[in-house]
């Protein structure tokens, strides 16, 4: 069974995003280690929960060149992104974070 993420977990996610710039990475690196691992539902879940606390999609959008309709799409929970699409969106947000070395 799964839980739905309630609006507190959320602005939670956000307020902690927003002051710390070490847990954004954590999310961006969990993300990409379920990508590597093929947990796909994961990786989109935190990845969703990322681009919400920070950029938002239409800001994603205009920086990856990528409707954000297709995006919000694509990392939905039905959403089953190819390669050329995601890993541009991965590219930006470790640009974004300063992230440097490491998968992805």
């Amino acid at each position: 069974m799964r839980m739905a993420l309630t609006r507190d977990f959320k602005d939670t996610v956000k307020a902690r995003a927003e002051r710390d710039p070490e847990f954004r990475k954590a999310l961006v690196a969990e993300a990409q280690e379920c990508l590597l691992n093929n947990d796909f539902a994961t990786a989109k879940a935190i990845l969703r929960d990322y681009i919400n606390a920070t950029i938002g999609f239409e800001g994603l959008a205009q920086a990856v060149g990528t409707p954000s309709k297709s995006l919000i799409r694509m990392l939905g929970p039905r959403g089953n992104p190819q390669a050329k699409s995601i890993l541009p969106v991965i590219a930006f947000i470790r640009q974004r974070e300063h992230m440097t070395g490491g998968p992805v």
